[in-house]
């Protein structure tokens, strides 16, 4: 029987979603490890929209996160509402700066930010039941948010960036600097993060990451 990787989608877009690169190649490399990617999502308004020609903000436009990332899951997707720890044996974030403002608010509030109720949910869950989780690019950030007063805090990383990584120490949790390639493994939380395009200049080397992280996640599961 196939494992089943829960991969959270936080809508369709570098810039106000999911970063599509990452997810496609999390889709790809979870398929290519003989397991099978649960597309999932949380339901409600993206934080904003934006012009992904421009880089603007598009005033007056709202998208759905989930039914915006209904299009890289090719439709097959669920609200994140209905899935728990026990649907899936291991779960994935793909970055895109969705993640850090529709799954959290931290590129607004920073470490006072604060984490969707079922995003928080599940991750607990699957903390509770020692099953493995990943994040990817900015969004384990996420994690540093989520794991904020626990005994145990994560080791993570986002690449190199001294902002970034900063909010995390800052959250309680440990940043070590990685290389766009490699991944950093936190063995006794079952967490595996790797930088991707907080660091990485091309598909190519982005790829290496998350396939390494991948082949963990999936090892662990």
């Amino acid at each position: 029987m196939k494992k089943k990787i829960g991969v959270v989608l936080s809508g369709c877009g570098v810039y106000d979603g999911a970063e599509i690169h990452e997810s496609v190649i999390t889709l790809l490399a979870i398929d290519r490890a003989g397991a099978e990617a649960v597309c999932m999502a949380p339901n409600l308004d993206q934080m904003h929209v934006v012009n992904h020609l421009t880089g603007e903000e598009v005033q007056g436009e709202k998208r759905n996160v989930l039914i915006e990332a209904a299009r890289i899951a090719r439709g097959d997707i669920k609200d994140i509402s209905a899935v728990t720890a026990d649907d899936v044996d291991a779960l994935i974030f793909p970055g895109g700066f969705g993640a850090a403002k529709n799954l959290c608010n931290m590129a607004v509030k920073g470490e006072d930010a604060e984490v969707h109720p079922e995003v928080m949910r599940l991750v607990k869950e699957f903390k509770a039941k020692q099953k493995p989780q990943a994040a990817v690019c900015i969004a384990p950030a996420m994690f540093a948010k989520i794991y904020e007063g626990e005994a145990e805090r994560p080791t993570l990383t986002i690449g190199n960036d001294k902002d970034w990584s900063q909010k995390i120490e800052n959250l309680g949790s440990k940043h070590q600097e990685c290389a766009v390639q490699d991944i950093v493994m936190d063995k006794a939380n079952k967490i595996v993060t790797t930088p991707a395009y907080m660091l990485g200049q091309s598909i190519s080397e982005v790829a290496e990451g998350i396939e390494k992280t991948v082949k963990e996640l999936v090892a662990m599961a």
